[in-house]
C-alpha cells in the first residue's frame, strides 16, 4: 500500500509501527466513534508517546495505548500487530483503563 494512503504511520514504544489509512479513519470517525473526528493528532500522539500500554485480555495481538487527556479521562488507541506490522483498529475517549496486562512501561 502506498504511504500516501496512510493518514499516519508511527513508531510505538514497543518497536513496531502502527498505521491507519484515510479510508479506515473515516470509518472510525463516522461509524465507530464519531467523537474522535478531528482528533487524529491525539491518536497519533497516544501511539507515539503513551502513558501506558496494555495487552488485550482476549487477543494477544491487540494492544491498548492510553494517554491522559484530562483528570479521569484518557484517549485509548487500539492497535493490532501482525507479522511485525501494526494497524489502528479503533480509538476512543474513555474514563477507565481496561484490565489487561500492563506491558509498558514495566
Amino acid at each position: 500500500m502506498a504511504n500516501s494512503e496512510y493518514l499516519f504511520n508511527v513508531l510505538t514504544p514497543l518497536g513496531f509501527k502502527v498505521h491507519v489509512t484515510r479510508a479506515y479513519w473515516e470509518i472510525i470517525t463516522t461509524i465507530k466513534h464519531p467523537v474522535m473526528a478531528g482528533r487524529e493528532t491525539d491518536v497519533e500522539e497516544t501511539l507515539k508517546d503513551p502513558d501506558e500500554i496494555r495487552l488485550s485480555r482476549s487477543d494477544s495481538q491487540v494492544y491498548l495505548f492510553y494517554k491522559p487527556e484530562r483528570l479521569g479521562r484518557w484517549v485509548c488507541a487500539v492497535a493490532r500487530q501482525q507479522d511485525g506490522e501494526g494497524f489502528l483498529f479503533t480509538a476512543y475517549p474513555t474514563d477507565a483503563v481496561k484490565e489487561g496486562e500492563r506491558i509498558w512501561p514495566k
